[in-house]
This record gives structure tokens, sequence and C-alpha cells, in this order.
């Protein structure tokens, strides 16, 4: 089995640094082989442009789609593009670790999936949802918030989480054809104690030990 982790955080003394070191731990020690894209350590650029391409189809008018559709014809996504697409396309489980930031996933991370998620060669033709080219793969969201849980349900203060997290669970992960886990989510980790801390460490590593046995959950029902 193989687990893709692609995590952002600026400061790696951060608690969503010790949930990245802490999965990998973890599901190499229940037998996985794990893939990471440390996309901060990476200086992974999150725009859009000539850049993710080797090839060119039109050399008068960028229009990322057709030139994504040429790309997969003729091998010519960039280096970098082409390397994530491989660890996407190689992985059982794929696992993105980031801090919830304004509703949704930081710029970074939002621009990974602009540049890696090609037309043609990760959707596109026919193969969204059901018959989305990453069928039978599953994905997870692990995240933090800064604000506690009882913020991040329906009545609270910031709305359900379920809610605020669907256009990244079926805009983006079933879009492609994933099968969607459950979210894991750490609220407030900045104002716990160690101890609190290491206990949320201990809870991932339980889930993580048997998320192979885990059911998808119904995104359509939020």
């Amino acid at each position: 089995m193989k687990a893709f982790i692609v995590y952002w955080h600026p400061e790696p003394k951060s608690f969503n640094h010790a949930m990245f070191i802490t999965a990998q731990q973890a599901l190499i020690g229940h037998g996985w082989e794990v893939m990471t894209s440390d996309l901060h350590a990476m200086a992974f650029d999150p725009v859009s442009s000539r850049a993710n391409f080797r090839s060119v189809k039109d050399p008068h008018y960028l229009r990322p789609q057709i030139e994504e559709r040429h790309a997969t014809e003729v091998s010519g996504f960039s280096g970098d593009l082409a390397a994530e697409m491989a660890k996407l396309e190689a992985c059982d489980l794929m696992i993105w670790q980031f801090p919830l930031w304004w509703f949704g996933v930081p710029a970074v991370l939002k621009g990974w999936v602009d540049r890696v998620f090609a037309m043609g060669r990760i959707y596109g033709g026919g193969r969204v949802y059901d018959r989305g080219a990453l069928r039978g793969k599953r994905a997870m969201l692990s995240l933090t918030t800064g604000g506690p849980a009882s913020a991040y349900v329906k009545g609270g203060s910031n709305g359900d989480l379920h809610g605020i997290l669907r256009p990244i669970h079926r805009g983006m992960l079933q879009f492609v054809g994933f099968d969607v886990l459950a979210p894991h989510t750490v609220n407030g980790p900045v104002r716990m104690n160690d101890e609190q801390r290491r206990s949320e460490l201990e809870r991932f590593r339980r889930r993580l030990a048997t998320i192979v046995e885990e059911a998808p959950m119904d995104v359509g029902q939020y």
C-alpha cells in the first residue's frame, strides 16, 4: 500500500508539522510505503503559467486546459509537475495536512491542485466523479482550526465544518475520482498544553493504524 501526504505550513515547529511527521511514522510502522510533498520546503510555486509545460500547443495565447491536454499527449509537463502527478497516480491513500485558512486550503495547496490536477491527465473526457481517473483511491483531509469545535457546528459562529469542506471534498477530491474519508480535525491546538497536543497526536496515530478499514463517507449528505 502506498500513501501520499501533501503538507503545507510555513513553520517547521508547528503542530501541523508534528502531524505531518506523525502520519509518516504511523503509516510506515504499519507497512505503508509513504511518499510526501512538503510544499513549503519545496518552495512549490502555486502560480499556473507556461512554466507548467515543456511543450507548447499555442505559443500566442495561453489556454491552460488546452495546454494540459496537449502536454498529456506528448509528455510535456514540467519535471516538478510530472513528479507530483506520478505520486498522485501511484498512491492508494492521499492525505492533505494543512491549517484551515479563510474557510479553505492555504493558497499554496490550492495552487498545487490548480497545477497538478491537469485536464487530460487527472480528469476530463468524461472521467469525473465515479468515472474519475483516480477512482479506487482514497483521500482524507487532516487539518487544524484556529477556533474551538463549537464554532464549527450548525448554528456555530463559523457554521458546519462539513459544509465548509464540501467544496474541497466534492469539487476537488471526488471530482477526480477519490473516495473521501471523514476529515481528521484538531481544533485550536495553539490553545492546548503539551499534554493535550501529545494526546491529539496519539489519537491521530490510532486512527491511521486502522485507516485501511475505514469506509468512505457520503459527501452528498452535506
